[in-house]
């Protein structure tokens, strides 16, 4: 006789239903416990995004920008820069 998946699957739950009878009921708690919290911090941070995306959306305003130099542009470095010398020949 050959061991198919779902008789693998009925041993698995026979063992877990014999050898794990009194931990079952404190392992369903903790589940639906981990559940609940996983379930208030996604809905905690779509609250977040959606007050996120309508503060952006309210303060649009432009904002200045303008390009700043590189030290070395404006010194006279003679073709010298500060990237280090490769070893390749």
């Amino acid at each position: 006789m050959r061991l198919e998946g779902w008789h693998l699957i009925i041993i698995i739950v026979l063992a877990l239903v014999l050898f794990a009878a009194p931990k079952l009921p404190s392992m369903a708690r903790s589940i639906g416990q981990s559940m609940r919290i996983f379930k208030s911090e996604v809905r905690e941070m779509k609250k977040d995004g959606a007050s996120e995306t309508k503060d952006t959306q309210d303060s649009s305003d432009a904002v200045e920008g303008r390009v700043v130099d590189h030290p070395d542009a404006k010194a006279k470095n003679n073709g010298e820069t500060d990237v280090p010398p490769s070893n390749r020949v």
